[in-house]
């Protein structure tokens, strides 16, 4: 069960940039979408500091924008006909997008110009290490890799600050 959950994630990674999220997602179990959604959401902040960084001074902002718009496509999604299933996975998305969105709104507030920001770091962070082909979690300077157990589809806890500490 491990060896399937890792290789969806990896091959969900591969490609999810090869449509747009709202029909990438169908094609992947909800804990795959949601991990791979996860990894992609850090690697997106993290180029947008490189382009920070390389002088792009609204890069924060511009992605902001594209999260604002991949949620509204979710929410448009969830007012449409969906399997049960189907509408528990988006809805699990949304609550991850939803935190996703706050943290980056708040990076911006607070004028965070570089991936090193407490802010930044202080976030579960998802990332897929090709060399390894593992998935890992880092939070501050702690690193784990990611189990694959199996956790199925099922509903999130809102993240608000008092949960998200």
């Amino acid at each position: 069960m491990h060896l399937t959950v890792k290789q969806k994630i990896m091959d969900a990674v591969v490609v999810y940039e090869d449509k747009p999220r709202d029909q990438w997602l169908f094609g992947y179990p909800a804990q795959v979408a949601l991990t791979s959604s996860q990894i992609w959401w850090a690697a997106d902040v993290r180029i947008a500091f490189e382009w920070l960084e390389e002088g792009f001074e609204s890069a924060l902002k511009d992605y902001n924008h594209k999260q604002i718009a991949q949620l509204n496509a979710l929410i448009n999604m969830l007012l449409g006909e969906l399997t049960l299933g189907d509408h528990q996975k988006i809805m699990t998305i949304c609550t991850i997008d939803v935190h996703a969105r706050d943290v980056v709104a708040k990076l911006i507030a607070q004028k965070v110009s570089n991936g090193q920001a407490f802010t930044w770091l202080s976030q579960l962070l998802h990332r897929w290490d090709e060399e390894l082909s593992e998935c890992f979690v880092n939070i501050c300077d702690a690193q784990f890799q990611y189990a694959y157990e199996y956790l199925g589809n099922s509903p999130r806890l809102v993240i608000t600050p008092l949960t998200d500490r």
